[in-house]
């Protein structure tokens, strides 16, 4: 299954009545994003500032990003999901002009999910936005 597109996450979000059926959606999608062989979770690919281990590898194909990711967590692994729909298969310059603040407040995000959560979702996006502004 390919992910959903950063618009139809939150539309499909805003169809759930309560958090408890949003956070399973955001476990659901996380399931289909594919994760890193063991040989690949490697200290350098580790995204710094994450509560919970979170691994972090890209490529350019063709002027866009590739990113592979993983993490120890599964509700995490669901939040990379999030990312990976606004920022997987983007040019540096869509990664470094969407608006990743308006999308997360949109999804009503950053309220529902504890603060070390939420740094490290900051910490993956600062870290995905660092490769963009060195590529651009």
């Amino acid at each position: 299954m390919q992910l959903p597109t950063s618009e139809e996450i939150i539309d499909d979000l805003a169809f759930f009545d309560d958090w408890e059926q949003r956070y399973q959606y955001i476990i659901d999608l996380g399931k289909h994003v594919p994760g890193l062989p063991e040989d690949a979770r490697t200290p350098d690919k580790l995204v710094k500032g994450c509560q919970s281990s979170v691994w972090l590898q890209a490529q350019q194909i063709e002027g866009k990003f590739q990113f592979e990711v993983d993490s120890d967590a599964v509700i995490v692994q669901g939040l990379l999901a999030l990312v990976l729909a606004a920022y997987n298969n983007q040019s540096p310059q869509d990664i470094l002009q969407f608006d990743i603040d308006g999308y997360f407040a949109e999804l009503d995000l950053e309220r529902h999910i504890t603060p070390t959560r939420g740094n490290g979702l900051r910490a993956i996006v600062g870290k995905i936005r660092e490769m963009a502004q060195k590529a651009a």
